[in-house]
């Protein structure tokens, strides 16, 4: 059967679609709350209004990330229905109340106290107001929290028992903290955390170019200049870190992650490859000796599984091993990126007008990043929707091929032009602020 026309790879298709949407948004609106409060202290005691403004600017582009985040997110949840019945007949006595509490710190914190945010700040004192902004940054933080704990309990499950084909817990801090999930957790907010760094370095690069000097504009590149200078080392370290557990776990994901094919010691590191599942070898390899190994094991001559040992229990190899190394690769960008402009910033208190448009290029790099380890992380782990518990085929609905291809058609036209939508009104809000700014000066 043609792939295009087979309705579990459409359902699987269209999942991906709304999970790569729906992920740049969240993704950003985590550390986004963070980096406002930070804003919002820094005026809090220096009373200098360069903070104020910078807050202002910034409070604006979450609240249209924040709007995008839901209405992308309820889209997604309503395909656990839709597409994929088996996965809450099988687990949703695990899946459901985890994401119940997403939904009320969503709604409950960040909703509520957003409004205050941004339409509050002259009605409510300023205690209150800085109130809000920590509740909000928390909730988002929170519900960020639980979505990881479900998708790490998929990967990693732990605290069930199997009863009637049905999931049951028999331990919730086991289910909570599985094995996988504080590395999980802790990659998300840091890619968070770069994200936002760049996007606020980005624009305010941006705005720098075309003449808008306004000290609140600098003070919003310098922030994101260093908090992206801080840390990209931190998370190449816990990357590492989350790569050893996935070793443990998931064996198989890294052995597709670095191209093994076959079980041995002292295996090659793989710097590009062109991975042939016909031939179960690897087209084209440039491979550096042993590094694999030390890497993984710390040990020159460690031992690493090969993908013959999983036969049909592994996943697409091509897609995880060159997600991981744009992944990878746009992370070394950022190092480099990062580090040169924090270093200017520190000798010269300027950018070069070189590093500032290469900072404008990389404004949504960490969207890239970002959606490049999704993938290698939910690309990983099939065939299992719930590793070792439920298959991805097993879990989707009998709706028909083509009733699922015309609904992705529909949402990759929605998605494409919301997301060029977004991306011109950031544009659109910093042009406003820069000709305010002029108005102004």
């Amino acid at each position: 059967m043609d792939a295009f026309a087979d309705p579990v790879i459409l359902a699987r298709i269209q999942f991906a679609a709304n999970i790569t949407f729906h992920i740049l948004f969240p993704t950003i609106s985590i550390a986004m709350g963070w980096v406002l409060l930070f804003f919002k202290l820094r005026f809090n005691a220096t009373g200098d209004a360069k903070w104020q403004q910078a807050y202002a600017f910034w409070v604006k582009v979450f609240a249209l990330t924040f709007a995008l985040g839901v209405v992308s997110g309820i889209t997604m949840s309503f395909q656990f229905g839709t597409n994929w019945p088996g996965f809450m007949m099988t687990v949703g006595n695990i899946a459901g109340p985890l994401l119940a509490y997403e939904v009320l710190t969503a709604f409950f914190l960040e909703a509520t106290f957003l409004g205050i945010m941004l339409f509050g700040q002259q009605r409510v004192s300023n205690r209150v107001h800085t109130l809000a902004t920590l509740l909000v940054a928390g909730g988002t933080t929170a519900s960020a929290f639980w979505i990881i704990v479900l998708n790490s309990w998929m990967q990693t499950p732990a605290g069930f028992e199997m009863i009637n084909g049905q999931a049951h817990v028999t331990d919730w801090l086991a289910v909570i903290f599985n094995p996988s999930m504080p590395y999980r957790l802790s990659h998300m907010l840091l890619a968070s955390g770069l994200t936002v760094a760049f996007l606020v370095a980005g624009v305010s690069a941006y705005r720098w170019l075309r003449g808008d000097r306004q000290p609140a504009v600098e003070a919003a590149l310098r922030t994101g200049v260093v908090l992206a200078a801080v840390l990209i080392p931190l998370q190449i370290w816990l990357g590492d870190m989350h790569g050893l557990n996935t070793l443990k776990h998931q064996p198989a994901k890294i052995a597709a992650i670095e191209g093994i094919w076959e079980t041995g010691r002292g295996i090659p590191l793989e710097l590009f490859a062109l991975p042939n599942e016909t031939t179960r070898s690897n087209d084209y390899a440039i491979s550096v000796p042993k590094l694999a190994s030390l890497i993984l094991t710390h040990d020159l001559n460690g031992e690493l599984q090969g993908l013959n040992e999983f036969v049909g229990e592994h996943p697409p190899v091509a897609k995880v091993f060159w997600s991981f190394r744009v992944m990878v690769g746009v992370g070394m960008l950022m190092l480099l990126t990062s580090w040169l402009a924090a270093w200017q910033l520190w000798r010269r208190g300027a950018l070069a007008p070189l590093l500032a448009k290469g900072l404008v290029a990389m404004t949504f790099s960490g969207w890239v990043a970002t959606v490049a380890g999704w993938y290698v992380t939910e690309i990983g782990r099939q065939p299992w929707l719930v590793h070792g518990v439920l298959k991805t085929a097993d879990a989707a609905s009998s709706v028909p091929g083509g009733m699922i291809a015309s609904t992705l058609a529909m949402y990759l036209l929605l998605y494409a032009f919301l997301l060029a939508a977004y991306v011109s009104v950031v544009f659109y809000l910093a042009k406003k602020a820069g000709q305010a700014g002029k108005e102004h000066a």
